[in-house]
């Protein structure tokens, strides 16, 4: 199952964080929030799944 680590404010940031995440190993996948025509402005979850969350939430609190 796979759960939401972070929600991006836009597509870009959604991107490099993805990188980010794969870059240590861990399967990644994203998903827009709400509104679809707004493009990549729209808010953007980040997922993995559940059993690599509590890694991908350090990894992330370490970058951001």
């Amino acid at each position: 199952m796979w759960t939401v680590v972070y929600i991006a404010p836009n597509r870009p940031t959604a991107e490099q964080l993805k990188t980010l995440l794969m870059n240590e190993g861990l399967l990644v996948m994203l998903r827009s929030v709400g509104v679809p025509h707004l493009g990549d402005s729209g808010s953007v979850e980040i997922l993995v799944p559940e059993s690599e969350a509590e890694e991908a939430h350090e990894i992330l609190t370490g970058a951001l």
